[in-house]
């Protein structure tokens, strides 16, 4: 490694390249990684809101940047011939005019201001007007029923006409050890698993309480992501899938809420993280809620461009990245409203053009390299869903997905990781290329922060299918480990899910153009061989790979 930082970035590949056993890899260029991240987190994508004029420029952009890259379109067929994008429905639920939230406390009415005390989405139940009158409140500890593992949090209540109040996580998070993972967090520690259980349970809403460290975020992220159009995909019976209230609240409030109904919320939580654990209503307490929805049916579009595969074009190795971030919402302190989203995908846009470019440029794989570029991840991964749910490769032949999301865009590193702690054949192989190019891996530092399930790779995961989420190191070759941990942190804070999250001129990409020739020479050799990665015997995901064996010879 000492040898690499000697050198230029430029010289720094042919050192690499150069080096005994090095893979040969074309270059890539931190300049033009900066120049496409530049271009698409400008004010003149507006945020690249899904179903909005920026999404329009979005797709036009890279349609054409992958037009000068060389690739081929990998789309949906049109009149014989594949397009460009792959369509993908979306319902699109937004509240209109100004809500009114409301607790009533000890016989008082306290209002709730939507973005300050909490945070409440559009309902996406088929609703068009909520009201909802002094609705009870109760206290169901982590929102988890997992038969499994023996632990049901909601123990026979009936939640039909009441607001459920949950933590944030699941109940390992805090002790860091037990039957969820310890520290790791599973799905049921995500929101999205607790509002989806709070539908099954019939309730009429869920708060989930928000801390930043258990939700590995802060309250602003909460609001901006919360507070604007949301997207899901088209159901047939959405109130099966969603209550009419999905709101957070602030912890302070919420040690307010328990204090009044005599409770004390730390002695409650901690009774939370045992099976012991029973709901317990809030006594003398009651939420009220009045919004409107704006429910339509928009399409937006996933963008997908190949190089075919010369002797097996039926086998695909996916790289895919979202093109999407917030677009416009709420103002900051300083007035901005466009949520630019430069680290926050324009990174990994700006990587799946270089890739599809270096490939486009070099000798043809064996099997076809797919190039994804996919829609609505902010809104719950909802283009990958779609895509996995409609393939337009199928995926028993899709040989695995590497995705990218949130790339670093600072100086070369010792490691990487990927997002969650997944063991499958396709880290091993990206473990090897990685000691290749100087880095070695080290496991995702935030396991609690449950990245696994918040990229896309994991629409493809959950179907079987080998996917891992690329992620930049934290041991930098400037700084080390403290130096990247202290970046990392500084981002979430001040700029994840927030206007500030815009392209800054001393960056140097010189990370992540290293990184890219891992990625590549990963695909490369995935491309050009007739392996077929697969998940560990123990993986959650193995069996769902195993259903398909005989598709693949």
């Amino acid at each position: 490694m000492k040898r690499l930082l000697a050198c230029s970035i430029a010289a720094a590949f042919a050192c690499a390249a150069s080096a005994a056993n090095a893979p040969k890899t074309p270059t890539f260029d931190p300049h033009f990684l900066s120049a496409q991240v530049k271009m698409l987190a400008s004010d003149a994508f507006e945020g690249r809101g899904p179903a909005t004029e920026g999404e329009k420029r979005t797709v036009a952009y890279v349609i054409s940047q992958m037009k000068a890259a060389g690739l081929q379109p990998a789309g949906v067929m049109k009149d014989g011939k594949r397009s460009w994008t792959q369509p993908v429905p979306l319902g699109r639920f937004e509240i209109t005019g100004t809500p009114a939230f409301n607790l009533m406390l000890d016989g008082k009415e306290l209002p709730l201001a939507q973005g300050d005390q909490i945070a409440v989405r559009a309902a996406q139940d088929g609703s068009t007007h909520v009201d909802i009158r002094n609705a009870p409140l109760v206290f169901v500890g982590y929102g988890v029923k997992a038969p499994e593992r023996n632990w049901d949090d909601f123990k026979g209540v009936d939640l039909h006409g009441k607001i459920a109040v949950a933590l944030v996580n699941d109940p390992d998070f805090e002790t860091g050890h037990g039957d969820f993972g310890g520290k790791a967090m599973t799905y049921y520690g995500r929101w999205t698993y607790k509002y989806e259980e709070i539908a099954r349970q019939g309730a009429l809403g869920l708060l989930i309480i928000h801390e930043t460290v258990p939700a590995s975020y802060g309250w602003a992220t909460v609001k901006n992501s919360n507070t604007n159009a949301q997207f899901d995909i088209v159901r047939e019976h959405p109130s099966e899938a969603h209550s009419k209230v999905e709101g957070w609240i602030q912890r302070d409030l919420a040690v307010t809420m328990f204090k009044d109904a005599g409770l004390d919320f730390d002695a409650m939580k901690k009774l939370a993280q045992t099976r012991d654990f029973k709901p317990v209503t809030l006594k003398g307490e009651s939420f009220s809620a009045k919004f409107d929805v704006d429910a339509k049916v928009i399409t937006s579009q996933n963008i997908l461009g190949m190089v075919k595969g010369s002797k097996y074009p039926d086998e695909t190795v996916i790289y895919s990245a979202h093109w999407d971030h917030l677009g416009v919402g709420a103002p900051d302190a300083k007035g901005d409203r466009i949520y630019n989203g430069a680290v926050d995908n324009a990174t990994g846009t700006a990587a799946l053009l270089a890739l599809g470019r270096a490939f486009a440029h070099a000798p043809k794989p064996e099997r076809s390299v797919v190039f994804l570029n996919v829609t609505a991840e902010e809104k719950g991964l909802l283009g990958s869903e779609y895509y996995a749910s409609h393939p337009v490769f199928p995926l028993a032949k899709t040989v695995g997905v590497i995705n990218m999301d949130a790339l670093d865009p600072h100086g070369l590193t010792r490691n990487f990781t990927i997002s969650g702690t997944a063991r499958l054949g396709l880290l091993d192989d990206l473990v090897k290329v990685a000691r290749q190019f100087g880095e070695t891996y080290s496991p995702d530092p935030h396991p609690e922060a449950g990245y696994f399930f918040r990229s896309d790779h994991f629409s493809f995961a959950k179907r079987g299918v080998p996917a891992i989420s690329f992620g930049s190191g934290d041991d930098w070759a400037d700084g080390g480990i403290a130096a990247g941990e202290a970046a990392d942190k500084a981002y979430t804070r001040d700029h994840y899910h927030q206007p500030s999250d815009e392209w800054q001129a001393d960056w140097s990409f010189k990370g992540m153009a290293h990184d890219m020739g891992m990625l590549y020479t990963l695909g490369r050799d995935l491309a050009d061989s007739r392996q077929w990665p697969d998940w560990s015997k123990d993986s959650e995901f193995r069996a769902a790979r195993d259903a398909t064996d005989n598709q693949r010879k």
